[in-house]
């Protein structure tokens, strides 16, 4: 298996782990000192201690969706609907790799919105999707 490779496969590893509770699995793709990074509220956690803690105390009924991994070599974006007690937040995940492990994550997540009625002709309901009016 090629670097690429293993490197998705442990991605999309993080990500079961993640909507299956696995907080040891979820975080063994980050190295040790590894950096993760909110930029909505200015956070930055770092080491995999850090970054675990403040993601095992949150309290909502959590739900992770990924709709797409892309990357090739040291960068990976995942894109994903993580849903917190009901409610859908999309995010998409920045890692930048370091010897197979996750160095620094960036994340942003945003609310979904409706479409404004005057894009409504232009627009196509994405794949699997309706599309939500304003």
């Amino acid at each position: 298996m090629d670097a690429d490779s293993r490197i998705r496969a442990a991605i999309e590893e993080h990500w079961r782990a993640s909507e299956r509770g696995d907080v040891e699995t979820e975080h063994a793709v980050y190295a040790a000192d590894a950096i993760l990074d909110y930029p909505q509220s200015g956070e930055r956690f770092r080491g995999r201690e850090a970054i675990a803690a403040q993601r095992g105390g949150h309290p909502a009924d959590r739900h992770f969706t990924v709709l797409r991994i892309t990357g090739h070599a040291t960068l990976w974006v995942s894109e994903c609907v993580i849903t917190y007690d009901g409610v859908p937040s999309y995010s998409v995940s920045i890692m930048e790799f370091a010897d197979q492990h996750v160095v620094h994550e960036t994340q942003y997540f945003a609310g979904p919105f409706g479409a404004p009625a005057r894009r409504l002709a232009l627009a196509e309901p994405m794949p699997g999707r309706t599309i939500t009016r304003a």
